[in-house]
């Protein structure tokens, strides 16, 4: 079954556009997996938010819970979605570089 591109990259970008989640994405890229605890610890935010947080990140694909020792799940990121979202957003990039491309012709053209 063929991905819904426009789905995937609209999930990516409601959840990119929140803050907080940005925050925790940026965490997680550059402290790689981690636990909602592990986050609490180094970020302003609670581990209740944390989780809310990360609820919606999982729903959209951005990251994944890996179960971990003594029940405690690890959080880690997900390129996947992202590429999709960049597909869709090159697509976007190219009908308007048509769109111009035809109308500067049309405006230079005598």
């Amino acid at each position: 079954m063929v991905p819904d591109i426009e789905a995937i990259a609209e999930q990516v970008f409601v959840a990119l556009a929140d803050p907080t989640r940005r925050t925790i994405l940026t965490a997680l890229a550059s402290d790689g997996p981690s636990t909602v605890t592990d986050l609490a610890a180094r970020l302003p935010i609670t581990r209740q938010a944390i989780a809310k947080h990360l609820a919606l990140m999982t729903e959209a694909g951005l990251v994944t819970p890996e179960p971990g020792e003594r029940r405690r799940v690890r959080y880690r990121l997900r390129s996947a979605p992202v590429q999709i979202a960049q597909q869709f957003l090159a697509g976007l990039a190219h009908d308007w570089d048509d769109r111009l491309d035809a109308l500067r012709r049309h405006l230079t053209t005598p």
